[in-house]
C-alpha cells in the first residue's frame, strides 16, 4: 500500500506540473512534431570529432568555433582579424556549431516526438546520439569550452565562446525525459550526469565562464539559461538556487527597461534579432524555474517584469512593419520565427493571443543563423 500511494503522489506531482496548454499544443502541432520526430529517426550520431581545423589549439575532441564578426585584415592577411559587428565572415570555421545544432535538433524532435505519442522507440534512438557526444571514447566531446569563438591572431577562445552550447538545452531536456520515462541504463546516466557535473563545473569555475557570468547582455541571460538546466539534470541545488537569484537581482533589473525594452541589445546592429533572443533566453530562465515558492514569470523588481518584457515585443512580432528602431544588418527578413517567449508566456499569462501567433510563425526554420540563436525549437518537452 505504501508504493501505491507514493506513486500516486508521485502522478499526481507530474501532473500538477504539467502545463494545461499542452493538451492543445499537442492536438494543433502533433503532425508536424511527427514529421521531425520522422527525421530524427533517420540521423546517425555525428559528433566533434568528425570535423577539424587547423586553427584549433585543441585536439579533436575539443569544441572549436570563430568569432562570428572578425575578418581578416584587407592591409595585411597575415595580421590580426579586425572586427565588423553584426556581419558574420562566411569563411569562419563553424562545423562543430552544425553538429552541435543537428545533435540539438535530434534529441529535441525525439523527445518531443515521445511527449506526443508515449512512444519510446524515439527514447531509444536518442541515446545512441547521447552516447557518442558523452560515453564513447572515440567521439565524445570534452566537457569545456577552451576554444569556442577564437579570433585569429588574437586569441585561442574566449568567454563568450560558452553561448555556443546553448545548443545542449535541448539535449539536457530530452535527457530529462529519459531519465523520468526510464530509458537510461545506469551505467550512461552516470556518464552522462557525469559530463554535465564536469561541464558545469568548467563553466561555474574558469576565469572563461566567470566572465560570460557576468556578461552585461544577452551572453549572460544564456549563461544562466544552460547554469539552470545542467544544475537540474544534475541535481545540483546549489547553482540552481544561485541561478534563480541572478535573475532576479541582475538578469531583470540590470538588462530590462521599464517599457520591457532591453536598451543593451537594442543599441546593438541587429537590435530585433537579439531582442527576440535575449526575450526567448530570459523566458526559458523562467519556464526551467518557476516553481511554488519562485513565480520566476510573476516577478517584479524595480518595476520590471516578464510580462512588461513580452508585451513590449509582441506587437512587433506581430506586425514587423511597425518595428520603430533600426533594421537589423543581417537576416532583417529571417525573423521572427515561432519564438519560444510566446509559448511559454501564453502557458504563464494564459494569453491565447500570444499561442494563437506562436501557432502561426514558422515552427521549422532552415537558415542557419536562426537555427544558430534559436536554441529552444520543441518548446513542448519543456510544459
Amino acid at each position: 500500500m505504501r508504493y501505491v500511494i507514493l506513486f500516486l503522489l508521485l502522478f499526481a506531482g507530474q501532473a500538477q506540473a504539467q502545463s494545461p496548454l499542452l493538451k492543445k499544443v499537442l492536438r494543433d502541432t502533433k503532425p508536424a512534431i511527427l514529421e521531425r520526430a520522422g527525421w530524427a529517426l533517420q540521423q546517425m550520431p555525428l559528433t566533434i570529432t568528425a570535423f577539424s581545423c587547423d586553427r584549433s589549439a585543441g585536439d579533436k575532441h575539443d569544441f572549436y568555433s570563430e568569432g562570428d564578426y572578425w575578418w581578416p585584415n584587407p592591409a595585411s592577411l597575415d595580421s590580426p582579424y579586425v572586427q565588423r559587428d553584426g556581419q558574420s565572415n562566411p569563411d569562419n570555421f563553424v562545423k562543430h556549431r552544425e553538429v552541435m545544432i543537428r545533435f540539438s535538433r535530434v534529441m529535441g524532435a525525439l523527445a518531443a516526438g515521445y511527449v506526443a505519442t508515449k512512444d519510446k522507440t524515439y527514447l531509444q534512438h536518442a541515446l545512441v546520439h547521447a552516447r557518442a557526444w558523452f560515453e564513447d571514447e572515440a567521439t565524445r566531446m570534452n566537457p569545456s569550452l577552451l576554444y569556442a569563438q577564437a579570433i585569429k591572431g588574437r586569441v585561442t577562445g574566449r568567454g563568450i565562446g560558452i553561448i555556443d552550447t546553448i545548443h545542449l538545452l535541448e539535449v539536457v531536456q530530452a535527457l530529462r525525459i529519459m531519465e523520468k520515462a526510464g530509458m537510461i541504463p545506469p551505467a550512461d546516466l552516470v556518464a552522462f550526469k557525469h559530463w554535465f557535473t564536469a561541464y558545469l563545473n568548467w563553466m561555474t569555475t574558469h576565469p572563461y565562464g566567470k566572465d560570460e557570468m557576468n556578461a552585461k547582455n544577452n551572453h549572460g541571460t544564456c549563461w544562466v539559461m544552460q547554469v539552470a538546466a545542467f544544475a537540474q539534470f544534475t541535481g545540483n541545488r546549489e547553482w540552481t538556487s544561485f541561478c534563480i537569484n541572478r535573475y532576479k537581482t541582475v538578469l531583470l533589473p540590470a538588462q530590462m527597461a521599464e517599457d520591457g525594452s532591453f536598451p543593451l541589445e537594442l543599441h546593438r546592429t541587429k537590435p530585433y534579432g537579439y531582442s527576440l533572443f535575449n526575450l526567448d533566453a530570459m523566458s526559458t530562465i523562467c519556464q526551467l524555474l518557476s516553481d511554488k515558492k519562485n513565480n520566476l514569470w510573476r516577478y517584479t523588481a524595480e518595476r520590471r517584469n516578464m510580462a512588461k518584457g513580452i508585451a513590449f515585443l509582441y506587437p512587433y512580432v506581430k506586425d514587423k512593419s511597425t518595428w520603430p528602431y533600426p533594421k537589423d544588418v543581417m537576416y532583417w527578413s529571417e525573423w521572427p520565427v515561432a519564438q519560444p517567449f510566446l509559448l511559454f508566456g501564453a502557458a504563464a499569462f494564459n494569453n491565447m493571443d500570444y499561442y494563437r501567433l506562436w501557432l502561426m510563425l514558422n515552427h521549422d526554420p532552415q537558415v542557419e543563423e536562426v537555427l544558430r540563436n534559436l536554441p529552444v525549437r520543441n518548446p513542448v518537452i519543456y510544459l
